[in-house]
């Protein structure tokens, strides 16, 4: 249909919308400045609804977040979101979906290598890469969905590199060290005791509410996490379902929570125990840090001493992988280097055991 003139002398257009069911839904599109205006919006509308990608790579964006939006978590979308729309759209938002090719995004690639910030420092290979890869998920995604015949950014290659941190941990007596000093931060030392002693993520943490504890078993059950998102509150389901679980709490961790919680002014079952920032932690975590003497070390970086402490006692990788909700593979795989190396028992052994049989052997 063609676009109209308002009686406010700006111009509308009026279409069909065809819902998942097959029903036709009328919408109107109000406020065009101009004629050519409107008329290119219902242009836009019609390829969209059509699913012909001789649309703008603009356009297509908006079909790829609406089709992830009920699949992955809001704070994902969020970030996913923010990145498409700083780092990706700005180049190609214009550009046809069926007619972006290699050269088009070597030459996107090649401003992002080339940027440097206020303190004349690059982005880091990672983020590179984690740009990069965005920007290919949304080429995938009109292929396997839409039909687009080829994925230039895959053609392209990728820029940047996928670097792991080093992982840095504290022992034992470095968190004691450190714990002794958090005693006089109410529910900021029993959060950070959590984190260390059971090893959860920081979401989980915040989580947690007076329902989660089994007193009586002593356990602990984590089954959401805590975001803030646009300056709300949103309760998640955990980062995987193997993250869901029941996690046996130490006798003496028990004690505290339960004193901690017996605590809390009209506490409700459902209600958080935590309500502390993660700004504040990592401020509590820089200031405990500097009076114990121990290193500092990242919030999350518990969880891997938490791992790394559990290794040391001699416990199997599956028992650590039930008790943190990973699988056995990321426990193997992540914290190779911390089991201790099996390689000279095991030959010892099979030593023996081919001793014994020529032993045997003789004997005959």
């Amino acid at each position: 249909m063609p676009a109209y003139k308002d009686t406010n002398g700006k111009w509308y257009v009026s279409y069909f919308k065809v819902k998942w069911t097959g029903e036709k839904k009328r919408t109107i599109k109000r406020g065009f400045k101009t004629k050519r205006e409107a008329e290119k919006f219902l242009a836009e509308q019609r390829l969209k609804d059509t699913k012909d990608l001789d649309m703008t790579f603009e356009i297509f964006v908006e079909i790829y977040l609406n089709d992830l939006e009920n699949r992955i978590k809001e704070n994902t979308m969020v970030t996913k979101t923010y990145m498409i729309n700083n780092k990706i759209l700005p180049y190609f938002k214009n550009l046809k979906m069926n007619e972006i090719n290699v050269s088009d995004v070597i030459q996107w690639q090649n401003e992002l290598l080339a940027y440097r910030d206020a303190k004349q420092q690059p982005y880091s290979p990672v983020y590179l890469k984690t740009i990069h890869n965005q920007l290919s998920a949304i080429f995938n995604h009109a292929c396997k969905k839409y039909g687009l015949t080829k994925n230039p950014a895959r053609d392209a290659g990728n820029m940047g590199k996928e670097t792991h941190k080093e992982m840095e941990f504290w022992t034992k007596e470095e968190f004691l060290k450190f714990s002794e000093v958090m005693m006089d931060k109410d529910g900021i030392y029993q959060a950070f005791e959590m984190l260390y002693w059971c090893g959860l993520r920081l979401g989980e943490m915040l989580a947690l509410t007076p329902e989660d504890f089994d007193f009586e078993k002593e356990t602990v059950r984590i089954n959401k996490s805590y975001q803030r998102i646009k300056g709300e509150d949103v309760i998640t389901d955990p980062k995987t379902e193997k993250s869901k679980r029941v996690v046996q709490m130490p006798h003496f961790l028990v004690e505290e929570m339960q004193d901690y919680i017996g605590r809390l002014y009209h506490i409700k079952k459902t209600d958080r125990i935590f309500l502390i920032t993660k700004s504040w932690l990592h401020h509590e975590m820089d200031r405990g840090s500097k009076e114990s003497g121990v290193k500092r070390i990242r919030i999350h970086d518990l969880r891997h001493s938490h791992v790394s402490l559990l290794i040391n006692m001699g416990f199997s990788a599956l028992a650590i992988a039930n008790r943190v909700g990973h699988e056995i593979i990321v426990i193997t795989y992540r914290y190779a280097y911390l089991f201790p190396n099996k390689g000279k028992e095991i030959a010892e052994k099979l030593n023996v055991e081919r001793e014994e049989v020529f032993d045997n052997d003789s004997e005959e």
